[in-house]
């Protein structure tokens, strides 16, 4: 017998915390549920996947996931862990952001189904923007004091913090209004009885669910999940430069597969029963086997390979699979011509460059000129004169002589040669 939604979110670790009843709400009979998503840029990031997979499980188990974009509230901003206000967006961006949101949700939750549990994309803008603020006052805000609104953490945590000088505008004080107002619509127009969110969203949550019981009379149902965190401190979702995108454009397939493998095997335990699929007994058989040569990173490489196939695709995948054991290629030379420039820089990223003419090329470079006179990769002709009596000098990994020279044999795309001096120093020479 399949696991009930709540059953699957507790053996995934993806249960913070739920609203007494909800499970016995959702054991009675197929339920909508919605969770918000900010479109304030045109691709999510690993940040969202959590609630992304929170929707994806949920219709798996017989549910109808409802995504919300929050338009409206994308142009207020949530106080929830910000200590400053963001900046507003018109409606055109918003709108081109909802539309790329969309794409990126699809490959998780399935729109065009027939069944009563497709999935659908609502974008609260759509029912705020014609609400006048007399109404709004008049016939939402008249339901929740004020002192209910200062008990809850966002707003107490935002206030009495030291370094906000600016202290916390009436915008942002109603946010949890607006998003409390959200659920009510959706709880009246889609029946839909159910928030998720991370755990920092609690007091939005809950705002609604008073909502539904002071203005409808109604019951709503909230269910969080933990904020993902990872074994060293540092924060989750983040890389070298910056958010950890789902559109390839922003982060490369290849830099997202790396993400992946990187993590240590404390958080892929953690991760592979979040950000993937795999069964429990599947995931306990891929754990066992990792514990018995953790060497092989078999925990990493099945991370990595169930989510950069979930987001890009199995090409994609297979693309960055190779790219990262490129280095260590016995044929390095034969494969690394197999990838295209993108992947090529991607596997290079700050390795130095320096760029050599095609007239050079064409007459061909000596190795102490690539190595140093012409590209000050060592420090002296000496030095690398040193360095390829030793040995210690490859190009594009096949050891060469003092006696060799680069020509546009060696090229790598036509633009390219990878040098080495001994295994920890790689330089890149490009051809303008």
């Amino acid at each position: 017998m399949a696991n009930t939604f709540v059953e699957e979110l507790r053996w995934r670790g993806m249960l913070h915390t739920e609203m007494p009843g909800t499970e016995d709400h959702l054991n009675e009979a197929m339920r909508s549920a919605y969770v918000g998503f900010d479109p304030t840029a045109d691709s999510l990031h690993i940040g969202n996947l959590v609630p992304i997979m929170l929707l994806a499980h949920y219709q798996r188990c017989g549910h109808k996931p409802v995504a919300l974009v929050g338009g409206a509230t994308g142009m207020i901003g949530d106080p929830s862990g910000k200590s400053s206000e963001r900046n507003l967006l018109n409606e055109e961006t918003l709108r081109h952001n909802q539309e790329a949101i969309k794409n990126q949700l699809a490959h998780f939750l399935d729109f065009e189904s027939n069944e009563k549990n497709a999935a659908v994309l609502v974008n609260n803008y759509d029912w705020m923007k014609n609400f006048s603020f007399l109404e709004f006052i008049r016939d939402v805000g008249k339901h929740i004091t004020v002192n209910y609104m200062m008990a809850k953490d966002s707003v107490k945590n935002r206030i009495s913090a030291e370094s906000t000088s600016d202290g916390m505008s009436f915008t942002e004080f109603t946010y949890q209004m607006v998003q409390g107002y959200d659920f009510l619509h959706l709880y009246k127009t889609l029946d839909c009885t159910l928030q998720m969110g991370g755990s920092d969203q609690w007091g939005n949550i809950t705002t609604g669910t008073e909502l539904i019981r002071r203005v409808d009379q109604g019951k709503g149902y909230a269910i969080t999940c933990p904020l993902i965190t990872k074994s060293d401190g540092s924060k989750f979702g983040k890389s070298e430069g910056g958010n950890v995108w789902l559109d390839a454009n922003r982060t490369s397939p290849y830099k997202f597969y790396q993400y992946w493998l990187n993590s240590s095997d404390e958080d892929s335990e953690k991760y592979i029963k979040i950000f993937t699929f795999l069964t429990e007994s599947d995931i306990k058989a891929i754990i066992t086997e990792h514990t018995q040569a953790p060497h092989l990173r078999v925990l990493q490489k099945r991370l990595a390979k169930e989510i950069t196939t979930m987001v890009h695709s199995e090409e994609e995948f297979l693309n960055a699979e190779k790219a990262s054991g490129i280095l260590f290629s016995k044929t390095f030379n034969e494969d690394i011509r197999t990838l295209n420039e993108k992947l090529f820089l991607d596997v290079f990223e700050g390795v130095p460059q320096a760029e050599i003419s095609k007239t050079d090329l064409a007459e061909g470079i000596d190795m102490i000129g690539a190595l140093a006179d012409k590209t000050n990769f060592l420090k002296s002709n000496s030095e690398a004169r040193r360095a390829l009596k030793e040995n210690a000098v490859s190009v594009n990994k096949d050891k060469v002589t003092a006696d060799y020279k680069i020509t546009t044999q060696d090229l790598i795309n036509d633009k390219y040669v990878v040098l080495n001096k001994g295994k920890k120093n790689t330089y890149i020479l490009k051809v303008v």
